[in-house]
């Protein structure tokens, strides 16, 4: 019955078998909050932990992996797994930011024809993804568009839902002078900045492909032990240091850090060196090795960089808040030189 679909590009006995490949990492990030099995017209999540808050906020996000994928897909399964990975942070840290709990994730995966060994690595590494995150794969969409894209090429979206309690949202109303910045280093390139990668750098590898560093469980653990002292988060994401820092700030406040206080990973110095970026450019676009920067009370830096580094990140103090000139910049970097 399906074989003029067939003929015209779309093939969708394959995506019931891609659908049966991946139940098994699916299941990997379900519990009893995740209501029905696979296959249905939408997933169910039980709203019941919701009473456990006072005044629940729901929080969501989506985003892409962007040109990334393009290196991936020639890496083959190991590179489709990193940006799998990289899906599902690219939304969680976000939704972090916020000081939200993720609670589930839903992918959408869209290629010209569906190769079910490409489609299930990526998708297994969205399930290690939602491991990492602590959130549940809930569902998600794979379309065959013929004529829109051209294989090996594909494009995936995803989405996350979390929920925070109001009083704990974290951002600029928080923020205020005195502050002080930790940085928690990131994996690498994470998933920004590719389209210049690419002029540079044809062939993947490890190095170039490393996944984005989840950041949940470390920003949520760390909250849970100093509270109300983690006062806002910046996910370094597409417009590196100088974009995504301000924008936890208010106009009146500016972050003033210093060069030198982390590592900037061989990786992203191999990258500056190829495309011959000077630092100032560097950090416009690339997260120049912090994945976030965390703004807490002073008085608890020591005991949030203690906790920080237990829960297995590279945390270090790299500045501090400071009332911003009017007209002035969000966004100091001392010692460039």
């Amino acid at each position: 019955m399906r074989e003029k679909y067939a003929a015209a590009g779309v093939d969708v006995s394959a995506k019931d078998r891609f659908i049966e490949r991946i139940k098994p990492a699916i299941e990997t990030t379900r519990d009893a909050r995740v209501l029905g099995g696979i296959g249905h017209f939408a997933g169910c999540f039980s709203a019941a932990e919701l009473k456990d808050y006072d005044d629940p906020v729901l929080v969501a996000c989506g985003d892409g992996v962007g040109t990334k994928l393009k290196l991936a897909t020639r890496a083959g399964p190991s590179g489709l797994r990193a940006v799998g990975i990289d899906l599902v942070a690219m939304s969680v840290n976000d939704l972090v930011a916020c000081g939200a709990k993720p609670l589930f994730f839903i992918d959408y995966f869209a290629s010209a024809e569906l190769d079910i060994d490409q489609a299930a690595a990526f998708v297994e590494g969205v399930a290690d993804g939602c491991r990492q995150a602590g959130c549940a794969l809930l569902g998600g969409e794979t379309a065959q568009m013929p004529g829109l894209y051209t294989p090996p090429d594909f494009d995936a979206a995803g989405f996350v839902t979390g929920v925070v309690e109001r009083a704990a949202l974290l951002g600029p109303d928080k923020a205020e002078a005195g502050l002080t910045l930790i940085g928690l280093a990131s994996s690498g390139l994470h998933s920004n900045g590719f389209s210049l990668v690419r002029k540079h750098f044809s062939e993947p590898d490890d190095e170039l492909l490393a996944p984005t560093r989840i950041y949940s469980r470390a920003v949520l653990g760390l909250r849970d032990q100093i509270g109300a002292a983690l006062r806002a988060v910046a996910n370094i994401t597409g417009g590196g240091l100088y974009e995504n820092i301000p924008r936890m700030l208010p106009a009146t406040l500016r972050a003033r850090v210093r060069h030198g206080s982390w590592l900037i990973p061989p990786v992203i110095e191999r990258v500056r060196s190829a495309a011959e970026l000077s630092l100032e450019e560097l950090y416009a676009i690339f997260n120049g090795g912090l994945g976030m920067v965390l703004a807490v009370e002073s008085a608890a830096a020591t005991e949030a960089l203690t906790a920080l580094n237990e829960l297995g990140e590279t945390a270090v103090e790299i500045g501090a808040l400071e009332a911003r000139p009017e007209g002035g910049a969000g966004l100091i970097i001392d010692g460039l030189g």
